[in-house]
């Protein structure tokens, strides 16, 4: 073959039989990798292994926690929630309109400092309303604000979005409400009218209050709660649940103690929450804890002592 070849390239010219040659080693090449791929196309695959699924216990003889804020019941079966998007805070109005809607914004991020007279702990409305009241599943105002007037299990009656914002400050603040002609209350309405601007009244707006919270697997367990807490809590809130302040004000707020909401705020419900708890903590990791953790945590939150209900309940 060698001396074949020899002659072929003597004379240095084109000559037919290359073609044969160069024909012949293309075939060759290509029954080396197809033989390899038809092999391996006729193996049977290998089936995955079948996953066992984790049969999750119903809960059993659950009891129906105190509804508390009444606010979050769902929006009735077949009724579809609208989605809505506040204003930008870069889109608020000048001149003295403006000026309410910025003072009332003050108010309810630093009520310590703008509405101090009438709140008797440590808090600030925006710490369970976030983001100044506009997070959506953290209560927000502008999804409360479309809602009212509204009749509420909590007082029997139909109430303004003045009387709402009153039981706020009567329960979640520990305080006294602001008279309704005042300028904290006209200013609180007038910042949630404008976060609400454009949005249809009297709809269930997408985000209102928290979500819907299923039972969990397990009845709430405080033990199990404060094992949650230690994890996922302590670290803002102090191992101890009294907040963590920064230049004599509280940074993250207290859960339990003389500076935290009372009996008769809607928190107060293991119900309410651990929905709030489920949707947005830890802070900025919201729906990190699984159902039953958020429920765990919530009751031993609510087990703890903490001003009375000025009701008398």
């Amino acid at each position: 073959m060698l001396r074949w070849i020899n002659r072929l390239t003597q004379n240095g010219k084109f000559h037919p039989m290359w073609i044969v040659l160069a024909t012949s080693a293309i075939a060759v090449v290509a029954a080396m990798i197809a033989v390899p791929a038809i092999y391996e196309g006729a193996k049977e695959p290998k089936k995955p292994s079948p996953v066992a699924v984790k049969q999750i216990p119903a809960a059993a003889n659950l009891p129906e926690p105190d509804s508390g804020q009444h606010d979050l019941k769902p929006a009735p079966a077949g009724v579809q929630a609208v989605h809505f998007t506040p204003p930008a805070e870069s889109e608020m109005p000048s001149g003295e309109f403006g000026d309410t809607v910025k003072l009332g914004r003050n108010i309810f991020v630093h009520t310590q400092t703008y509405a101090k007279g009438f709140v008797g702990n440590g808090l600030n409305c925006v710490n369970c309303h976030l983001d100044a009241g506009r997070k959506a599943d953290a209560t927000p105002l502008w999804a409360a604000y479309v809602k009212f007037p509204a009749y509420r299990d909590k007082n029997k009656k139909v109430n303004s979005y003045e009387d709402r914002l009153a039981g706020c400050f009567r329960f979640s603040m520990n305080g006294t409400a602001p008279d309704y002609n005042s300028k904290e209350m006209i200013a609180l309405t007038t910042y949630s009218y404008w976060l609400a601007k454009g949005a249809p009244t009297g709809v269930e707006l997408a985000g209102r209050g928290y979500p819907k919270l299923e039972n969990p697997p397990l009845a709430p367990d405080t033990t199990r709660g404060a094992t949650v807490y230690q994890a996922n809590c302590a670290l803002c809130h102090g191992a101890d649940g009294l907040g963590t302040k920064v230049n004599g004000q509280y940074a993250f707020p207290p859960l339990w103690g003389s500076d935290s909401f009372n009996a008769g705020a809607g928190m107060h419900s293991v119900k309410n929450a651990a929905a709030f708890i489920k949707a947005n903590m830890p802070l900025g990791k919201g729906n990190s804890l699984s159902l039953q953790e958020a429920w765990d945590v919530a009751q031993f939150v609510d087990t703890h002592d903490r001003p009375a209900d000025p009701r008398g309940k």
